[in-house]
């Protein structure tokens, strides 16, 4: 069984100001097949956390950890760590002019499984994802994100995950911007692969309603830079009914959160 672990992480960002301190000992395990929620106040760090995953160079760990299945990834590559397993699905999706979303998947799948899948199964597996994820055929055509709509961009992402099957996905509020058919389509398809592949799933969001879709395995609290709280999907109620103020009250470090930088 896979296994992502952070231990003690400690992560900085580059501002213009410098370097400002964003994680301040962050532990947490994701096993194969569990899904696990973060949720905090804007500025507390969850962002920073799946850049840090995903290894943005903007982002440097000061100390502690990533490791996939026991090996450290906390030195790797971007491309090193998407081929050992990670999977970011980013809360604001860049566009790629000039790069069709078939030539983009095609070439994503054959660096992670090192041989071009055959061209026939990978048509039908396309095909079958974008109908599932109610994408017209005609994006596959289309420059990655050019023109499309925030929706529209959130379902190609989830459409990637499925077809890149990763070990671990990181889901940066990827319910963000979504209206309530949207919001049930993408949700649909992370389940879909989490059913299909056994896929741990890393998921950032501020509101519990995509959590009445993808039903959490646990639910952790993250203020100023660090858990404070852990529980399961009772706790995110909890928190859309009571906010984080008692949290807030309670972290001397949180004094400063609005001035991190998620």
């Amino acid at each position: 069984m896979s296994v992502l672990e952070i231990r003690d992480l400690h992560v900085s960002v580059d501002t213009e100001q410098g370097a400002k301190q964003i994680l301040r000992g962050v532990d947490l395990t994701i096993n194969q097949g569990e899904t696990h929620a973060i949720m905090g106040p804007n500025g507390s760090g969850k962002s920073t956390l799946a850049y840090a995953i995903a290894g943005h160079p903007k982002y440097h760990v000061t100390s502690g950890s990533i490791l996939l299945d026991g090996e450290e990834m906390t030195t790797a590559t971007v491309d090193a760590r998407a081929r050992a397993g990670l999977f970011l699905a980013m809360q604001y999706p860049v566009e790629i002019p000039g790069v069709t979303v078939t030539n983009f998947l095609r070439t994503a799948k054959t660096a992670i499984d090192g041989s071009a899948p055959p061209i026939r199964t990978w048509v039908k597996d396309v095909r079958t994802s974008m109908e599932a994820l109610r994408m017209d055929r005609a994006f596959a055509e289309r420059n990655v994100n050019e023109g499309f709509s925030g929706g529209e961009k959130k379902r190609n992402e989830i459409l990637q995950l499925e077809l890149l099957k990763p070990k671990f996905a990181v889901l940066d509020e990827t319910d963000s911007g979504l209206d309530v058919d949207a919001l049930k389509i993408v949700s649909e398809g992370v389940n879909r692969a989490k059913t299909n592949t056994g896929l741990g799933v890393l998921l950032i969001t501020h509101y519990n309603r995509i959590l009445k879709y993808i039903q959490p395995d646990f639910v952790h609290v993250f203020v100023a830079g660090r858990i404070v709280e852990q529980g399961g999907p009772e706790l995110a109620v909890r928190l859309e009914n009571e906010g984080y103020d008692r949290f807030l009250a309670d972290i001397p470090a949180a004094a400063d959160a609005a001035s991190l930088v998620e």
